[in-house]
């Protein structure tokens, strides 16, 4: 016979612990330490009571036979059975707070896991949304029941595990050989019944798409802004079939995974019979013999029945689940936040830059398979000035603000700030030296003064920043910005980017030299957009400004203007030395000019 070594005898134990269901209890330690030791203490004293149960009415039965006093027995088998009724609903209640603890540590590991990169890639990588989505279902129950409920299933499943095995442990004061035999086969049909207890499927590609689509459309029909659209084109009957058709499709994939299998119930069956005739023969040969009396024959009896709860891995299915949900956490703690992550650098940003930003040959592509988005880009911002970047759609120009803002680094070539690579700065110390609008800026749930400055400024800077975008007056300063909220205010789209410009605005007070503008005003119209742009250039005079803008009004002003084409600067000047030229710049600016001379909105020169 081979000695298993140290070595295999590791490996195995490491193979175990990687397993999702033992990291799963692992977790519910983590989360909970304290609640985690009440429920797995609840769960040793639901598997010993019945147990205790069988024993105590043999007891009772004995002390009847014998002519002896049964009150004391009694008394021990009504706290017995009182005990018995009495913890499976506290059971209950304790798994469900810690299966909202679970949820709660779980959530936060995501948004440790999503927040935490200091670059954005691994936000927008469809391999890590599909993860994210299998990750997230513990709470979102597409797929199964969400963490709290799971945990009724999975404390079931171990209270009937434990008691069958306590059970079975009874009948080694009987024969040697019972235990292991009635043991020995119903454990066998967890492996028989293996492909009817966990859904392996669940991680697919076809499961994690019709995850994805149900959760997207559910979230489009309750949230407020589809709901006009929706109404308007009529979209709610294909939104809600839509929905539902993901579900049942969901729900077809995982009955198909997990449907009864008839080859595997008759071979249960085939064996757990052979396993019982023995039994139940020997032991009413016994008991017809008098070799066993009838206090024993009952503790016996009710073992050989009670060893059922070790039956057919139902314990399985909501474990299994429970323990992929914790792998795809860990697995995008481990693959996700390297995408993202941005090695920081430590030199200081304090009042940089003094001189220019310049981008150098700089390439980039988004992902590892994206075609490049800049190619071999040059261009230069000068410090104190206000430079446009304008281009056709797609040229690159968002980009750019990306990678000023350091939320990517380029694949090649470098940005530079003073002569110096913005990869040797201290990360938060540069972005404090930021204030960016970008066009898909966010609109937060939340009152005034935190979407102005959420963490948190002066209210005099506050103040002042609105005024300056001309939101002085769009709400009060403690006003929650969103319907469905008491003393709530709804703004306009054009209201909204005023916020959104305050934002900048108070940053900059709050000690920010760079100002990044990419389509601020884009939701405001042509006449306001002069008025706000003039106010903007001036309450930002002593910073270095990047404005990204398809609206030559505003971008004529600039002191320096690139044109981007393809991934590279194909012109640059300032506006009259462009128009003079009769480039890219030239053309753009006519064709958008033309637009707007029947209105007389902007002069042609």
């Amino acid at each position: 016979m081979t000695a298993v070594g140290p070595g295999r005898a590791a490996r195995a134990v490491g193979r175990l612990r990687d397993r999702g269901e033992v990291r799963f209890f692992e977790v519910l330690g983590r989360a909970a330490p304290g609640l985690a030791g009440v429920w797995f203490g609840l769960l040793v004293v639901r598997a010993v009571l019945p147990v205790a149960f069988v024993l105590s009415m043999s007891g009772v039965v004995a002390a009847v036979l014998g002519g002896e006093g049964v009150a004391g027995r009694l008394v021990v088998l009504g706290v017995v059975f009182i005990a018995m009724h009495v913890t499976p609903p506290l059971y209950a209640e304790v798994g469900l707070n810690l299966g909202d603890r679970t949820a709660d540590w779980l959530n936060q590991r995501l948004m440790a896991t999503t927040t935490r990169p200091e670059g954005i890639a691994h936000l927008e990588r469809s391999d890590h949304a599909s993860q994210l989505v299998r990750a997230r279902d513990f709470d979102l129950a597409l797929s199964g029941p969400p963490m709290s409920v799971a945990m009724g299933f999975i404390a079931s499943g171990l209270v009937q595990l434990a008691s069958g095995i306590g059970m079975c442990a009874l009948l080694f004061g009987y024969h040697w050989w019972v235990p292991p035999l009635l043991g020995g086969a119903w454990g066998a049909t967890h492996w028989l019944m293996r492909d009817s207890a966990v859904w392996r499927g669940r991680l697919s590609d076809e499961a994690t798409s019709a995850q994805r689509e149900a959760e997207y459309r559910y979230r489009v029909a309750v949230d407020a802004p589809a709901a006009k659209e929706i109404r308007i084109f009529g979209l709610a009957d294909w939104l809600v079939e839509s929905f539902a058709t993901q579900r049942r499709l969901l729900m077809r994939l995982r009955l198909e995974a997990t449907r009864l299998d008839r080859r595997g119930l008759g071979w249960s069956l085939l064996v757990l019979t052979a396993a019982h005739v023995p039994v139940f023969v020997v032991l009413a040969g016994d008991i017809t013999g008098n070799r066993v009396g009838l206090a024993q024959a009952m503790v016996f009896v009710l073992a050989a029945i009670g060893a059922s709860g070790i039956a057919f891995g139902g314990l399985n299915s909501a474990l299994s689940m429970c323990g992929q949900v914790v792998d795809s956490v860990f697995a995008l703690e481990r693959d996700m936040a390297p995408d993202g992550d941005l090695p920081s650098g430590t030199r200081s940003a304090d009042g940089l830059p003094a001189h220019e930003i310049r981008f150098r040959d700089v390439h980039f592509g988004y992902g590892p398979d994206g075609q490049d988005v800049l190619r071999g880009l040059d261009l230069v911002i000068p410090a104190g000035k206000a430079v446009a970047v304008v281009g056709l759609n797609g040229a690159g120009k968002t980009t750019i603000a990306k990678l000023l803002a350091r939320l990517y680094d380029p694949d090649r070539g470098a940005v530079e700030v003073d002569g110096i690579d913005l990869r040797e700065f201290d990360i938060a110390d540069w972005r404090r030296r930021l204030s960016v609008i970008y066009q898909d800026f966010v609109r937060f749930e939340a009152s005034l003064r935190d979407n102005v400055s959420p963490a948190g400024a002066p209210e005099e800077f506050i103040t002042e920043a609105l005024a300056t975008a001309g939101a002085a007056g769009v709400a009060d300063l403690d006003a929650v910005l969103g319907r469905g909220y008491d003393d709530s205010t709804e703004l306009s789209g054009g209201q909204w980017q005023r916020v959104a410009i305050a934002r900048a605005l108070c940053a900059v007070r709050m000690g920010a030299g760079v100002v990044v503008l990419d389509e601020p005003t884009a939701q405001i119209d042509v006449r306001a957009e002069l008025e706000l742009f003039n106010r903007l250039l001036a309450a930002t005079e002593s910073c270095t400004r990047v404005l990204v803008s398809h609206r030559f009004a505003t971008v004529r002003k600039a002191d320096l203007i690139h044109v981007v084409e393809h991934g590279r600067v194909v012109e640059s000047g300032t506006h009259d030395e462009l128009m003079a030229a009769g480039g890219r710049y030239r053309t753009m600016f006519d064709l958008q000019a033309a637009r707007f001379d029947e209105e007389q909105d902007v002069p042609t020169q």
